[in-house]
């Protein structure tokens, strides 16, 4: 997915136009501040899921807490 950059003088002239064309295409578009990406204005997604859900699979279960974790663990 490719985001357009545009300046924030560009977006304030336009601001309306680029909302409809966010709308209608679901690309997002990157507002600069002297020429570095400072906001991304994209479409809003609903998650509908309960936090609950949301959460499911995020918490891992630590069989032994004093063993390093993963690949490369311990070697700082």
């Amino acid at each position: 997915m490719h985001s357009e950059e545009i300046s924030k003088s560009q977006f304030k002239a336009k601001a309306l136009e680029f909302f409809r064309q966010i709308e209608a295409s679901g690309e997002s578009i990157i507002v600069t501040d002297k020429g570095r990406p400072a906001i991304e204005v994209r479409r809003y997604k609903s998650d509908e899921r309960s936090p609950l859900e949301q959460l499911r699979g995020s918490v891992i279960e630590l069989q032994d807490p004093f063993e390093p974790v993963g690949e490369g663990a311990g070697g700082y």
